[in-house]
C-alpha cells in the first residue's frame, strides 16, 4: 500500500512539473510533444496502482475492525456472539462499507481475556465486543479509549466497567442477559410447590451471579422459603458443592452463572438420581441437566448489541451516553421432558410450560 501511494504521489508530481514547464511567460501554456506520453503514462499508472481501498475512501466506504472476546464455548454465549455479527451485517448490507470480525475463544480463563484484550489495543481495533463478564472486565482494563460493547453480562455496575446503567459514562455499553428473576422464582413456587429450602448454587469468582443469587434470595424471602448458598470457587468444585447442597435442600436455583452452565452435565448426574429439581436461568443449562427455565433469547441479547455498535461504529454515539439495554421479547417458561421424565416429575406442574427440543443441546 505504501508503494502504491508513493507511485501516486511521484506521477502527481510528474503531471505537475511537465505542466509547469510547459507555461510560457504570458500564461497561454505549451505541451511539448514528449511531455504529454509521459504524463499520460504517469496517470494511468497511477490509476492502476491505485487500490480498492482508495476507491473506497472516495466514497466514503469503510472497512471496520471488531475484536470479539468471548470467555468460553457455550450455546448461550454462542447463540450472543451469532446475534451480534448478524446485526452488523444487516446494517452494513448495501452500504458500501463492511466489517471484519476477529472472534478469539478465552476457554473460560481470565488470564486468556486478558492476554485477547491486549491484543485487540494493539490492533487498533475500531471496537470490541466482550462477550460475558470475565471479557468485559479484561476488554475494559485494556483501554479506555476503544469502544466496547458487552453482552451476556447481566449487570454492568456490579461488574464494575460502568458508572449507572442509565447513564454508563465511561467506553463501556452493551445488553443485559439479566431475565426476570422474581419470574423465576414465581415459576419454582409453581414447578416445585412443595419447596421448602432451596439451594441457590453459583460461582463465587462471577459478580454477576452474586447480583442475581441476591435477587433470588429477596423474593424468596417474600414468598417465605427457605433458603442457603453454595458456591464454587471454580470448576473443580462444583461436584462437590452440588453434593452438599442436595443433602440439605429439596430444590436448587442456579442463575445465568458461566461455570455452572459449562457444568451442568455434572449438576445433572447428582441432582438426577437424587430426583432434585433444578430450575435454571438460561435455557441451554435446562436442555443439559434442569427441570425448568425462564429464559431471554441469547442471539436478540447479541443482535441489539450489535446494533448498538453500529450506532457507534457509523453514527458516531457515545458510548457513555448509550444506557445498558435489556431484551424482553421472547422471555418463555419452558422444562425438560427428559429429566422430568428421568426424576419422576408431577407432569401437571409443567403443563403450561414449553417442553425443550433436548436433541438440539
Amino acid at each position: 500500500m505504501k508503494k502504491k501511494l508513493i507511485a501516486v504521489l511521484l506521477s502527481s508530481a510528474m503531471i505537475v512539473m511537465a505542466t509547469a514547464c510547459g507555461h510560457t511567460a504570458s500564461g497561454s501554456t505549451e505541451t511539448a510533444s514528449s511531455s504529454a506520453p509521459a504524463a499520460a503514462a504517469a496517470s494511468a499508472s497511477a490509476a492502476a496502482g491505485s487500490d480498492t481501498t482508495a476507491g473506497a475512501a472516495s466514497s466514503g466506504a469503510k472497512t471496520y475492525h471488531i475484536g470479539i472476546i468471548q470467555q468460553l464455548e457455550h450455546p448461550a454465549l454462542d447463540k450472543a456472539t451469532e446475534g451480534f455479527e448478524a446485526a452488523l451485517n444487516d446494517k452494513f448490507k448495501g452500504t458500501g462499507s463492511s466489517v471484519e470480525f476477529d472472534l478469539e475463544n478465552a476457554q473460560g480463563e481470565q488470564s486468556n481475556c486478558t492476554m485477547i484484550a491486549n491484543n485487540f489495543v494493539s490492533a487498533k481495533d475500531d471496537l470490541i465486543m466482550a462477550n460475558a463478564t470475565s471479557a468485559l472486565i479484561a476488554a475494559a482494563q485494556a483501554t479506555g479509549d476503544i469502544p466496547i460493547v458487552g453482552t451476556s453480562i447481566t449487570d454492568y455496575v456490579t461488574a464494575g466497567v460502568i458508572d449507572s446503567n442509565d447513564k454508563p459514562g465511561r467506553n463501556v455499553t452493551g445488553a443485559s442477559d439479566l431475565a426476570p428473576v422474581d419470574q423465576q422464582i414465581a415459576l419454582l413456587q409453581k414447578v416445585v410447590p412443595d419447596a421448602k429450602q432451596v439451594a441457590i448454587l453459583y460461582c463465587s469468582a462471577e459478580p454477576n451471579s452474586l447480583f442475581q443469587a441476591q435477587l433470588a434470595e429477596k423474593y424468596l424471602d417474600q414468598a417465605g422459603i427457605k433458603w442457603k448458598e453454595y458456591t464454587a470457587a471454580d470448576s473443580n468444585e462444583v461436584q462437590a458443592i452440588v453434593t452438599k447442597a442436595i443433602a440439605d435442600c429439596n430444590c436448587v436455583y442456579i442463575p445465568t452463572d458461566n461455570t455452572m452452565a459449562n457444568n451442568m452435565e455434572i449438576v445433572k448426574n447428582v441432582t438426577v438420581p437424587a430426583k432434585i429439581p433444578v430450575i435454571c436461568g438460561e435455557e441451554n443449562m435446562c436442555k443439559t441437566g434442569g427441570l425448568a427455565t425462564l429464559s431471554i433469547s441469547y442471539y436478540d441479547m447479541g443482535y441489539a448489541a450489535g446494533e448498538m455498535a453500529y450506532d457507534i461504529l457509523v453514527n458516531g454515539k457515545n458510548p457513555g451516553d448509550m444506557p445498558i439495554q435489556y431484551v424482553s421479547d421472547n422471555i418463555t417458561p419452558e422444562y425438560n421432558p427428559d429429566i422430568a421424565k428421568a426424576i419422576g416429575w408431577d407432569m401437571s406442574v409443567l403443563s403450561d410450560l414449553t417442553a425443550l427440543d433436548t436433541s438440539s443441546k
